[in-house]
């Protein structure tokens, strides 16, 4: 938030053209307790450089941090140019860049903070631009003269009336992508436009960027992708998801809010969760998936969709889940989908049009009883059930070419897996009927043909193969493997039941430590409590829900709390209770006074009733009942800071090693983290 400012620099020149002012503005940053307890600082100063250009009828914005700017570097740039086709519009541009170089380990904090931030800024600032416009229209002031050189405008003052009327502007997508951080649109002032004054981005979208970017929205569709996505800018403290993705979960669901928020929410969480957001760029496939992995993207089809072609029937599944594991083929498919929403952004900038979806080619020649083999058939039912949960609406075809006669057996296992929308985007070709009337021509263009379906065209996509018996690896080997990929994220998840909290303890040696956390509440809402206690808790005992793998909406539930134990005897409670909301990211410490044995408790939320007459409300009640058998989940992370490690000042802050920098792509091993670091890594999975 804006505190205050003072001009550094100003320039004007003779002719009044040109007028550039430097300030150095005053900001309250919206951050962590802790966090700005560890900086030290309640205010952070930006340096900003306006430059206006009345001849060239340029504005540009530039803007960068004065406050740590040895640890972390913040430019932005804002540009303001009349358009070159049309006089009669206004061009914006907004980039910014951000490089954290170092931030007392909490990195990945302060990355999600500046997120943040710059998504609420962008919001902020249309709203400033439509207030001052209409106060100049409250003020009468209805249209601005272009700018003259004074001499020129004495002389021509009879005839130098080019006035350029004003209007509001109209809505700017509240995007913001992690690297680059780009919004562009253009604002139209024409004098001749007889269309209403659009309202802002919480009630109406621009209709250039509907048409150009999301396709046909109905206005009840429209409000849908608009409530959804306030709902998440209020509640959701994470990246932001851009507004085709969260057209694609609306869709999934018939514009259902409630239920896309639910899925979506649970998607966002897993790709947290996972790091999917970093996987193109961090994971490089293994080289027995390059070479016998019998996948590839090859041009696009007649709609424009990136084409993805797969020639099942000459892969050898057994022989890469034998080689790699369910895991590995899970992440190398993931990171095709990841590639396949990069394709599509990509399309829709060449086409000039909206591609939100894929076309997928799958050649079954070859295929066989073989590929029924059973744990092959497992892995790929939980690839589908992963792919359908997360990335719902990215098919737009599925055609699948020469079906042999044991398809229908596959295709009996694999259906029930599959959503009814997206079985009815199948198309199923048997033997040469491709070739025929409402064959493959009618979806691709001639000229990008494969030549293995008599095509013209030479495809990239590896043959295949079988996979040599000497890079099978054993069921001990594959099983590390697969936990060793989905477990480089330090965050954990678990389960709260009504009655039944989940609960981890720490042990503190030192007085004056720090316990820090972080959590997300994902589904329901939860009370979180810190006590205190000299006796040993109990050791977890056996989930008897059953371990669960990472991906399965189970989770774990841990009760420490013997039920004999009585508060105020036994563990004292050391922090107020915090109830916490579905949706709510939620970050703080606390500075121990005792060593021993600190509990931290999740606990369900129970509605209270209605204080008057002892019954419950209406709100209450519907809202218990969206909680599925009273049953929350949060993903969590926990880590105790030594109290050699922080005392309050910069200074001794230099050496801390907090393992909440490994949130950031780079990921780290625990031993690296200082060795007066106490990392409290909880895994459950």
């Amino acid at each position: 938030m804006f505190v205050a400012s003072d001009t550094v620099n100003e320039f004007k020149s003779e002719d009044g053209a040109i007028h550039v002012i430097e300030r150095r503005c005053k900001l309250d940053i919206d951050a962590p307790r802790l966090l700005k307890k560890i900086a030290g600082v309640d205010y952070v100063y930006f340096v900003q450089k306006n430059s206006l250009n009345r001849q060239d009828r340029t504005l540009h914005i530039e803007a960068y941090n004065e406050t740590f700017s040895n640890r972390v570097i913040i430019n932005e740039h804002c540009c303001y140019t009349v358009h070159p086709d049309n006089e009669d519009w206004t061009c914006f541009e907004q980039s910014a860049s951000l490089d954290i170089k170092s931030f007392f380990g909490f990195e990945s904090t302060v990355e999600k903070i500046a997120m943040k931030q710059y998504t609420s800024n962008i919001k902020k600032g249309k709203e400033i631009i439509e207030y001052y416009l209409k106060q100049m229209e409250e003020e009468g002031i209805t249209f601005v003269p272009r700018w003259t050189p004074p001499v020129m405008y004495k002389l021509e003052n009879s005839t130098s009336h080019i006035a350029r009327p004003v209007s509001p502007a109209i809505n700017i997508p509240d995007t913001a992508t992690k690297e680059g951080l780009n919004n562009k649109e253009v604002l139209n002032t024409s004098s001749s436009s007889s269309e209403p004054t659009a309202g802002t981005p919480d009630d109406k979208l621009d209709a250039d960027y509907i048409k150009r970017y999301l396709g046909d929205l109905t206005p009840l569709q429209e409000s849908c992708l608009i409530r959804l996505r306030q709902w998440l800018q209020e509640t959701h403290k994470g990246k932001i998801p851009k507004d085709e993705h969260i057209l694609r979960f609306l869709r999934a669901r018939d514009f259902n809010i409630d239920k896309a928020r639910e899925v979506l929410c649970q998607s966002l969480t897993w790709r947290k969760q996972h790091q999917v957001d970093y996987i193109l760029d961090t994971w490089n496939p293994p080289q027995v998936l390059q070479d016998y992995y019998a996948g590839g993207w090859h041009h696009h089809d007649k709609d424009g969709r990136p084409l993805y072609v797969l020639r099942l029937g000459q892969m050898d599944t057994k022989g890469l889940v034998r080689a790699l594991g369910e895991e590995a083929l899970l992440r190398y498919v993931l990171s095709i989908n990841e590639e396949g929403l990069r394709r599509c952004e990509e399309n829709t900038k060449v086409f000039g049009r909206p591609i939100s979806s894929w076309t997928c080619l799958v050649d079954l020649e070859g295929l066989n009883m073989r590929h029924l083999w059973r744990p092959g058939v497992k892995a790929l039912l939980r690839i589908i059930e992963v792919v359908e949960a997360n990335y719902p609406e990215t098919l737009g075809r599925l055609l699948i070419l020469r079906a042999p006669r044991v398809f229908p057996v596959l295709w009996t296992l694999v259906s029930p897996f599959i959503d009814d929308n997206t079985r009815k985007k199948f198309l199923i070709y048997a033997g040469n009927d491709y070739q025929g009337p409402g064959g493959l021509l009618d979806y691709i263009d001639k000229e990008i043909i494969p030549d293995f379906l008599s095509g013209e065209c030479m495809c990239d996509v590896p043959e295949g193969g079988l996979v040599p018996k000497s890079l099978y690896r054993t069921a001990e080997e594959l099983e590390n493997e697969d936990i060793k990929l989905w477990t480089e994220t330090i965050y954990q998840s678990a389960s709260v039941f009504k009655g039944a909290p989940h609960e981890i303890f720490i042990q503190i040696v030192d007085a004056s430590s720090v316990i820090t956390w972080d959590f997300d509440v994902c589904k329901g809402d939860i009370v979180f409590n810190i006590y205190h206690s000299k006796r040993v808790p109990q050791p977890p005992k056996k989930d008897s829900l059953g371990t669960h793998s990472i991906t399965s909406p189970g989770g774990n539930n841990v009760q420490l709390i013997d039920k004999v134990w009585q508060l105020g005897r036994d563990y004292s409670m050391v922090e107020s209770p915090l109830i916490c909301k579905e949706g709510e990211s939620v970050q703080g410490s606390h500075v121990t006074r005792w060593p021993g044995f600190y509990i931290l408790q999740w606990k369900f939320h129970s509605m209270p009733a209605c204080a008057t007459t002892n019954l419950p409300r209406v709100d209450d009640v519907l809202a218990s009942l969206q909680v599925s058998s009273h049953k929350c989940k949060v993903m969590y992370y926990t880590e105790v800071i030594g109290s050699e490690d922080f005392r309050g000042s910069m200074t001794s802050l230099e050496s801390s090693h907090s393992g909440f920098s490994q949130l950031s792509a780079a990921t780290t091993s625990s031993s690296q983290s200082h060795s007066s670091s106490m990392i409290s890594r909880w895994r459950f999975c």
